[in-house]
């Protein structure tokens, strides 16, 4: 990848839609994780208005330390980044406090981490009306159209995907380009909400260099049969993961009338 020529692709890119829009400039929620480090950065090099959202809610304190010092280096960089602290932890716990009892906990964690996301969601689109900006997306090629590794109206509800169209390998060339602290560059890849330590890598059962060489062999039209061993089982975990996300990745369905019924 030519990736100097990649990003200055990028920023020009983030900078004419904003501009033949008539907007001010970005929102986006940093994380402390290595898309929404490279994509702030891309943006804040646009030299138009970026404002970066800190939005914990019961996370782990490397999270919140790491994006923490993410924002003071930007903001040491580029003279036109604003950041704001939003705790949505009182938030959350009300909304989860609000809500029916159920039996087994458990049985609702899953349902409880993608409303995490939907807050945050909510929070980045409150700022983005209020400035006049957009949200600009953090998703990677094999999160947003392999694995479908994102929350529904969470953190797939954004205005424009600047690093949608780059691997996960190639954020990282990005990241060290772009000179992003090393501690995020290190990081374990972690989509944050679960309150926990646990990694991309823990949920999924493949490594983001597996599944871009599965995504890649898809897209070659292999099958499971062409492989065997550890190959076979990340391809089939791709494949499962591709097949029960489908519906993020493809339009809404619409029930389209016959005219012959109207």
């Amino acid at each position: 990848m030519h990736t100097e020529k990649v990003t200055d692709y990028i920023v020009n890119w983030l900078k004419d839609y904003a501009t033949n829009a008539n907007i001010k400039g970005f929102v986006i929620g940093v994380s402390g994780g290595i898309d929404s480090a490279v994509t702030s950065t891309l943006c804040a090099k646009t030299g138009l208005d970026l404002l970066v959202l800190e939005m914990p809610i019961h996370q782990a304190e490397s999270q919140v330390s790491r994006a923490s010092r993410h924002i003071d280096w930007l903001m040491d960089n580029f003279k036109n980044v604003n950041r704001q602290m939003v705790n949505l932890t009182p938030v959350f716990d009300s909304l989860v406090a609000t809500l029916p009892k159920v039996d087994n906990e458990e049985e609702r964690f899953m349902s409880l981490a993608n409303t995490r996301a939907r807050l945050r969601m909510t929070s980045l689109y409150y700022f983005a009306a209020l400035k006049g900006y957009l949200v600009a997306g953090t998703g990677n090629k094999v999160e947003d159209f392999g694995v479908g590794f994102y929350t529904k109206y969470g953190d797939g509800g954004v205005d424009l995907s600047p690093i949608a169209d780059l691997m996960k390998s190639e954020v990282y060339e990005i990241a060290k380009f772009l000179g992003v602290n090393e501690d995020i560059i290190k990081a374990p890849p972690t989509d944050g909400l679960w309150g926990d330590d646990r990694t991309d890598e823990d949920q999924i059962g493949a490594s983001y260099p597996e599944l871009e060489w599965a995504m890649k062999m898809n897209d070659k039209g292999k099958t499971s049969d062409d492989f065997t061993g550890r190959e076979k089982e990340v391809f089939l975990i791709y494949k499962r993961f591709n097949s029960a996300n489908k519906h993020k990745m493809i339009p809404i369905p619409v029930c389209e009338i016959p005219n012959t019924l109207k």
